[in-house]
């Protein structure tokens, strides 16, 4: 006689129970994560719905963006800088350049105390408040506005609620015109060049997006890595909510469809409108929703892991004796030059010119001997100093430099710098450096290079780049209203009927 293992089997009054347990469960922690990502999920909708009316449908006219200089042939610098130094008995100076405005033709000197100082080039006498006329100058140009009074200009070092830290240039002039619109032209008179310009619709969209879309407020709060994390919580509450209902959905499918055709067939009213919209345009938004959190969490993420200490800057200080050629006397026509300054490295003072072909050419200060790839080698110079200051050092296995003219996807239009340098080291390893500046622009490399490429297409759709920034802008606004659609129809839902 053979005896057969006896297999024990729940009885299946067991098995629906625990079936009604888990599905209970799964409801209940679907609407409690939903009920708590709701105001976030409001506020990042409606604030981002906002963006293409602020940068593009709503964005003010401003009928100059760029500032063309005079070559300096047109200037007609009467003194050389040499000159100028010595009359004001100026023994050091970090950099200058020349500059015409309604007021004449000055040395633009930034001073070993970082400020800037302005000296006629025809007699040297020092222009009073020199640096707030170039501003007010510079801002009038732009806005094309010649009469209108100016209400304020304030030197801006810190960034804020309508001056963000993706201007990324800093320090400069706010001049704020007083217009029924409210404009403000924020101007960097070192480049003479603009950093952004608002006026009142724009603010008021910077200040919406500024606090509903990146939570500012909880930087003032708690600082940066306190907003950082914070968000990350609410991100992954997000993420669960997104997870718990496809999971709810997907695996009870036969109960609701079940649950209609037997409504259906016994002629009763549908009371849960609600319930299945909110099932069937979350099923459909799904996918966009996980776009938009998973390119959120990782963006939140790798900035925390690069929150450190502020950057040190490079800063050079140049003594008069070093500089024995005459500004007046480089070889290259003066009616070529579009704009001088001074660099220093490898132990020498260059000066570092600009020509009308876009050229940046490096002539030795003592000699007037001109600097074979000069841009190149000074970026290298500039991009080993900052590596240093992070604790890498110079490396020989450089792969190559590259002169960026324009935005790509590695090098967005967020970074503003052009043109730069790009310095690329090995393991695709690039560093962006401003040459006219000798400021680091951005570095890019390995989860940094990931997670900008995931957010400008899963988040920013730059991949309809193709089809032009109107419909991509359409295109986006409707995946964040039908994130905020569903979001409604769950809370509606939840209230009407507590019961799904």
């Amino acid at each position: 006689m053979i005896k057969t293992a006896s297999t024990t089997l729940a009885p299946p009054e067991k098995n629906s129970k625990t079936k009604r347990i888990v599905k209970s469960n799964f409801y209940k922690w679907h609407r409690v994560l939903g009920l708590m990502a709701l105001v976030p999920v409001i506020f990042w909708t409606v604030s981002g719905l906002s963006h293409p009316l602020m940068s593009n449908w709503f964005r003010p006219f401003i009928p100059q963006e760029i500032f063309h200089p005079k070559t300096q042939a047109e200037m007609q610098p009467q003194l050389s800088l040499q000159e100028v130094l010595d009359r004001n008995h100026l023994t050091e100076i970090r950099n200058f350049g020349l500059v015409n405005f309604d007021r004449g033709t000055f040395y633009q000197i930034l001073n070993r105390d970082s400020i800037y100082q302005y000296y006629s080039a025809k007699n040297s006498i020092p222009l009073p408040n020199g640096d707030q006329l170039y501003a007010i100058y510079l801002a009038r140009y732009f806005t094309n506005d010649k009469k209108t009074p100016v209400k304020e200009a304030s030197l801006q070092t810190t960034f804020d609620d309508y001056y963000q830290p993706i201007n990324h240039l800093l320090p400069l002039w706010k001049i704020s015109f007083d217009r029924p619109d409210g404009m403000d032209i924020y101007v960097e008179t070192g480049q003479s060049r603009m950093g952004t310009f608002n006026n009142n619709t724009r603010k008021g969209f910077l200040w919406l997006f500024e606090q509903f879309h990146t939570w500012q407020f909880l930087a003032t709060l708690g600082g940066e890595k306190f907003r950082t994390v914070t968000l990350l919580v609410i991100v992954g509450i997000m993420f669960l909510s997104l997870l718990s209902g496809l999971t709810v959905y997907g695996l009870f499918w036969k109960k609701f469809k079940t649950i209609q055709q037997k409504r259906k067939a016994e002629g009763q009213e549908d009371k849960r409108l609600l319930h299945r919209f909110h099932r069937q345009i979350g099923l459909v938004v799904s996918f966009v929703m996980f776009t938009f959190v998973a390119s959120g969490a990782f963006h939140l993420l790798v900035k925390l892991h690069n929150l450190k200490s502020e950057k040190v800057q490079y800063a050079q200080l140049i003594h008069r004796n070093e500089l024995l050629l005459s500004n007046l006397k480089l070889p290259l026509a003066d009616s070529a030059i579009k704009k001088v300054a001074l660099v220093k490295f490898q132990n020498r003072a260059y000066y570092q010119v600009l020509n009308k072909q876009k050229q940046v050419l490096y002539f030795d200060a003592q000699n007037g001997k001109e600097l074979p790839n000069g841009d190149q080698q000074y970026a290298v110079f500039i991009s080993n100093f900052y590596r240093d200051s992070v604790g890498q050092k110079a490396n020989p296995q450089l792969k190559t430099i590259t002169l960026i003219k324009q935005f790509d996807n590695e090098y967005g239009f967020i970074n503003k710098r052009l043109p730069v340098e790009k310095v690329s080291y090995p393991d695709r390893e690039n560093w962006y450096i401003e040459t006219t500046t000798s400021k680091l622009s951005t570095t890019v490399a390995g989860i940094d290079r990931a997670e900008g490429l995931s957010f400008i297409f899963l988040h920013k759709y730059f991949g309809m780049t193709w089809a032009g920034k109107n419909l991509r802008d359409v295109v986006s606004m409707l995946a964040a209203l039908g994130v905020l659609v569903v979001s409604l129809f769950g809370v509606a839902s939840f209230i009407g009927n507590k019961s799904v």
